[in-house]
């Protein structure tokens, strides 16, 4: 297979200008790696940078259960593996809420098959992590 070409560039709010060049084989987990360093290097355009999910939080209450378990995983595991049990207990502690680990399976596996969350592991021993952001014609062309 011939060594493939991938370069992504982007511009913080400073207007800086980053380029990343990666020449190689270029395979799905490494242009997720380099899907998560553009992460890293401020997100993609438009993205929040600040979530609140306190249960002072005026609109806490009017949230949905999927809402504030997708508000934990973004503010607390944007870019990390978490498992079902990690969302339970920050769940529970940031939103002072009982919240079941059954329902919580069940909103993972909802992302999931939206594609808001990427999984891993075994069924007793579930992985996700925030799927990287990028169109999907994007998404199509680093998967080929």
């Amino acid at each position: 297979m011939p060594a493939r070409k991938m370069r992504v560039e982007l511009f913080d709010n400073d207007g800086n200008r980053y380029t990343i060049a990666f020449e190689g084989q270029v395979t799905r987990d490494k242009a997720l790696r380099l899907l998560d360093i553009v992460e890293l290097l401020g997100g993609t355009p438009g993205e929040s940078n600040t979530i609140n999910v306190s249960p002072s939080h005026s609109n806490s209450k009017s949230l949905s259960r999927f809402d504030k378990v997708q508000l934990i995983i973004q503010k607390n595991f944007p870019l990390i593996w978490f498992s079902s049990k990690d969302i339970q207990i920050f769940y529970e502690q940031e939103l002072k809420e009982p919240v079941s680990l059954s329902t919580v399976s069940t909103y993972l596996s909802r992302m999931v098959a939206k594609g808001i969350l990427m999984r891993t592991g075994t069924s007793n021993n579930l992985k996700y992590k925030t799927a990287p952001n990028i169109p999907s014609t994007i998404k199509q062309r680093i998967i080929k």
